[in-house]
């Protein structure tokens, strides 16, 4: 491809006022004001003095913004520009809303997180965003370090990546029909250990979800960091299933050794995964299981005392020197979980159904479950950090975690607005859809009192967007 003129036959003017350059707002937008989202944040998000005033109005801003791809405060000048005026009303201009966020407390933010999960419930019933909620429903946990500039930022620090930054958790759920969607989140400052508040959130999460339509069980996923007595025993109350990684401390090992030798079995995976010691792709592996019994201290873990399955994978180590290998050597790998133990199917190959058996779950099966956990919650935070976290925006805490709050909601609207795009849409990346559905540029024209947008020729997704845009515009049903 090459210019079809010379450098001095071309020009620009910025001068158009009918012209917007993300259509994909007026369906995105739409679907959220029939969830309820500005008459919400109206009734939830009280901050308070003439600050405050409008928040339905300064919410629902910020929210347009992200989905457009805004990453920073000044970008949300983004929807303020040609026709955009004529598509919505309520547009707030950045420095209104910049004095908005920095009007938060974390108390604020608390408002926020009981918006975003009431707007989650919302749009569960609009769109088939939890669609087999009914069944089984993946709660994951994890933690991410955001790196920051500037020790301006309040709450910034140095933490285990040996970055200065701040600290995200978030839990997201994932049904087996659905990509995953955010059910809590919490800023923490660079260096707060990961067990901290995670059983608060934990917590939250569950209702949340319950809240959503998750009525089946649900499985709370978990790393090392989170191997925690006052977690696991709080999800065993709450009647949910858990599955977190052991670290591999005396007891641990004690157990994995007294494992028998014949009780090892042949373990292939469909889909090879990466060996974070190694980088070395696992085909197979080794798998077995037995009972154990944690948090036995009563002075350090009260009444936290668990007997649960402990799952344990081993791969071999075949780094050899010039003497050969005179032993074989393994590489463990455990998982505590309480998922109930079935025979129902074999053990020594992993199972091709894409959703288990709730009756009761085999080694394989359980294995499976656990190991498809970074490969959930890990897109959602890679998919934040591509969009409205691709850095905080502020030196206030609070400031940065009502963006947070917002950015994972914005991350669920746009998650269900995905679903009514159709199949191609309903699974793909988040940058996917924005840059076929929402980022599209448009003339807005009027014809007696009908607006029109003019979109352009030969756009490769116009069926998927004339579908998403039918879809949400339908005539509402008779009462």
């Amino acid at each position: 491809m090459k210019a079809s003129h010379t450098r001095g036959a071309v020009s620009v003017r910025f001068d158009d006022p009918g012209l917007v350059s993300h259509a994909g707002l007026v369906a995105v937008m739409r679907l959220a004001e029939d969830a309820g989202l500005s008459d919400l944040a109206g009734e939830l998000v009280r901050l308070g003095g003439s600050v405050g005033a409008n928040a339905g109005a300064k919410i629902s801003t910020i929210v347009a913004g992200m989905a457009a791809g805004a990453d920073s405060i000044s970008d949300l000048d983004l929807v303020r520009h040609g026709g955009m005026a004529g598509l919505f009303t309520g547009i707030r201009a950045p420095s209104t809303v910049g004095t908005f966020l920095r009007w938060f407390s974390m108390g604020h933010v608390a408002q926020l997180e009981k918006l975003s999960a009431r707007l989650l419930a919302r749009l569960a019933e609009l769109t088939p965003l939890l669609a087999g909620a009914d069944r089984l429903g993946l709660l994951d946990l994890d933690s991410k370090i955001s790196q920051v500039y500037g020790r301006g930022k309040d709450g910034a620090a140095f933490g285990y990546t040996g970055v200065l930054g701040l600290n995200t958790l978030a839990a997201t759920l994932t049904t087996a029909a659905g990509r995953p969607v955010i059910v809590a989140t919490r800023l923490r400052g660079g260096n707060a250990d990961t067990r901290r508040a995670v059983s608060s959130l934990a917590r939250r999460a569950l209702g949340t979800a319950r809240a959503a339509g998750a009525t089946g069980p649900l499985l709370a996923r978990g790393d090392s960091g989170f191997y925690v007595g006052e977690l696991i025993t709080m999800l065993a109350r709450e009647g949910a299933w858990f599955s977190i990684t052991a670290p591999q401390h005396s007891a641990i090992r004690e157990a994995i050794d007294a494992i028998t030798e014949h009780a090892w079995q042949q373990h292939t995976y469909r889909d090879p995964v990466l060996d974070p010691h190694t980088g070395q792709l696992i085909h197979t592996a080794q798998i077995a299981e037995t009972s154990h019994t944690a948090f036995t201290n009563p002075t350090v873990n009260p009444g936290q005392k668990t007997t649960a399955r402990l799952l344990v994978r081993r791969t071999r180590i075949t780094t050899r020197d010039e003497q050969g290998e005179l032993f074989p050597a393994w590489r463990y790998h455990a998982v505590f979980t309480n998922l109930p133990p079935t025979t129902t199917r074999p053990a020594t190959t992993e199972p091709d159904t894409t959703e288990p058996d709730t009756a009761g779950f085999d080694t394989a099966t359980a294995w499976r479950l656990h190991d498809q956990r970074s490969g959930a919650i890990e897109h959602v935070f890679a998919e934040l950090a591509a969009g409205p976290l691709a850095h905080f925006p502020s030196g206030l805490f609070a400031a940065n975690a009502a963006w947070l709050s917002l950015a994972a909601l914005t991350h669920n609207l746009l998650r269900a607005t995905a679903c009514l795009a159709g199949p191609a849409h309903a699974r793909t990346r988040l940058t996917t859809l924005r840059r076929r559905l929402i980022t599209i540029a448009a003339r807005v024209t009027r014809t007696a009192r009908h607006i029109t947008l003019r979109l352009p020729q030969d756009w490769p997704w116009a069926t998927d967007f004339t579908h998403l845009f039918t879809t949400i515009h339908a005539p509402p049903h008779p009462a």
